[in-house]
């Protein structure tokens, strides 16, 4: 099975695979140090929780912190000791990173990543998914990696026409596998990439042998109407309460990205509160990291600032913003049903904890499903030895 090791040549110059590497000029770090020194603060807000939004204390020790003591080339240092690379697919460059296990017999993994996230919350799961006999797993575990930026995140392109939903992604991370060599091949997902992985799986493009979920996306507009048990009950409950008072960006990206693109290419400090303000267990976690300097798992100060700071750097606040425009107005028309084997796993600190009813309904062919014991919406990144496992688990049976 082949895979590159670095450019590749083929017919077709939009087909290469290229190396690549980060390497942002001071000027830029030096510009964002003076954007966040200059913000205009607004006044405290009136409560004592984030129900007015992202408060004031966090986002100020947040600033202090990355203008005084961040290195942003500590993570471009790390970004770069990873293989990088670039291809044209559709019109529209794709930045990805490719982990090749040392274990030949690896099973190929696509993993894509979601918003406010980026590569940088998936970093910390390419050592136990590629070298599984380094961190306590099994050499037959073992998966060869293959992480894309979204189109509009990171160092991805921008595209430059309409019609980048979730569908048209997974098309193109189908033609990613292919261009690598993969012929037989998994998918795992949360967040927009739960949206991409799934509809991957009712695309089932040739070579995809099953996927991986971390959010119920077919549940964001609302469970069944007639819950069954408290399990669900708390569920339909969490989704309400996110719904009415905890999605304002949801509702703001899906209907309106470029209005809040401007404030988020122009202040960095504007960028960072909008990511943040997600949802309430993982600002909760943050907001620890930043005051107390408590971080659950690995949701430290320096790794939150390497992902706001990807953002920033490639000013992509807008265009990731309109991965919600998109999605928004996908065909209504029913898709297919998903027929390959699907894993799923619920988080303890995800939105909803999606129940196992509601899973088997959307997916049919669901084949495993587990509640993990720890992590949150950003379960790579938080706890990502606990994650490894659940997708080594989902996948075992599919070997």
């Amino acid at each position: 099975m082949s895979a590159p090791t670095g450019a590749t040549t083929t017919a077709d110059p939009r087909e290469q695979v290229r190396p690549f590497r980060v390497e942002v000029p001071a000027a830029q770090l030096a510009d964002l140090r003076q954007r966040v020194a200059a913000t205009r603060w607004p006044n405290r807000e009136l409560v004592d929780d984030r129900s007015q939004g992202v408060q004031l204390a966090m986002l100020q020790e947040l600033a202090r912190y990355w203008t005084d003591e961040y290195d942003w080339r500590r993570c471009e240092a790390r970004l770069n000791a990873v293989p990088q690379f670039t291809t044209e697919i559709d019109g529209v460059h794709i930045h990805f990173l490719h982990v090749r296990s040392p274990h030949a017999d690896a099973m190929p993994l696509v993993m894509t990543h979601g918003w406010p996230g980026s590569v940088i919350e998936l970093l910390e799961v390419v050592g136990p998914l590629t070298d599984p006999t380094a961190h306590g797993g099994h050499p037959t575990d073992a998966f060869h990696l293959v992480l894309p930026s979204l189109p509009g995140y990171g160092y991805s392109g921008v595209p430059a026409e309409l019609g980048w939903g979730p569908q048209r992604i997974a098309r193109a991370w189908a033609e990613l596998m292919r261009r690598l060599g993969y012929r037989r091949w998994v998918a795992q997902g949360g967040d927009v990439g739960a949206a991409v992985t799934d509809a991957l799986g009712r695309q089932a493009p040739q070579g995809l042998a099953g996927i991986h979920l971390n959010l119920l996306v077919t549940a964001l507009g609302g469970g069944p109407a007639e819950p069954r048990s408290d399990e669900e009950r708390a569920a339909a409950e969490a989704l309400h309460t996110f719904r009415t008072t905890g999605n304002g960006y949801f509702l703001e990206q899906a209907t309106r990205p470029q209005t809040i693109g401007y404030a988020l290419l122009d202040s960095p400090v504007a960028l960072a509160a909008w990511m943040l303000d997600h949802d309430t267990d993982s600002y909760r976690k943050i907001s620890r990291a930043f005051l107390e300097q408590r971080p659950a798992g690995n949701l430290t100060r320096d790794h939150v600032l390497d992902n706001i700071t990807v953002y920033w750097l490639t000013g992509t606040g807008a265009s990731a913003a309109r991965a919600y425009w998109e999605r928004a107005r996908a065909a209504a028309s029913a898709p297919p049903p998903v027929t390959v084997p699907v894993g799923f796993t619920t988080f303890p600190g995800e939105i909803f904890r999606a129940p196992h009813r509601w899973v088997a309904e959307s997916y049919p062919t669901l084949a495993t499903f587990h509640e993990a014991a720890a992590g949150g919406h950003f379960a790579a990144w938080e706890e990502p030895q606990v994650f490894a496992e659940e997708v080594r688990a989902a996948f075992r049976g599919l070997r």
